[in-house]
């Protein structure tokens, strides 16, 4: 008889790990408060980086799909009140569908920054990058 052998778990490619500024973004968004909404520019301000509201856009659109659960994307809406439409047709209704559960009302397609908006954290989160944005 031979010896019986332990089966090794099948090791699985290593994922990529998100660059530090999505990753903070994603730390960000994480508290933002339910039947609250934030813009792009806002999150890249807290963040320290006040032009980088396109790289907020792009570390959301990127959102690993097992985090979509735990990041709120929904709550991330463009400075005129409305909700980015991206190349997926689905999504914009989707999102405006998850913030209307959460409470946030829409007039014309938009959502009243004034009663809507979170005013953020107490203070600046800067984020450090190897290429300043």
């Amino acid at each position: 008889m031979t010896p019986t052998r332990r089966k090794r778990a099948a090791k699985l490619p290593p994922t990529p790990r998100a660059p530090k500024f999505a990753r903070a973004v994603y730390a960000l968004v994480r508290d933002v408060p339910r039947g609250k909404v934030v813009t792009y520019g806002q999150v890249a301000a807290i963040l320290g980086h006040p032009r980088a509201a396109r790289a907020v856009g792009t570390a959301l659109s990127n959102l690993p799909r097992p985090m979509a659960r735990l990041v709120p994307w929904q709550r991330v809406i463009n400075a005129a009140g409305r909700i980015s439409i991206r190349g997926d047709i689905q999504r914009p209704d989707l999102q405006r569908q998850l913030l209307e559960i959460e409470g946030v009302a829409f007039r014309r397609d938009a959502v009243d920054l004034k009663r809507y908006r979170w005013q953020g954290p107490k203070r600046e989160r800067r984020v450090k990058t190897k290429v300043e944005l």
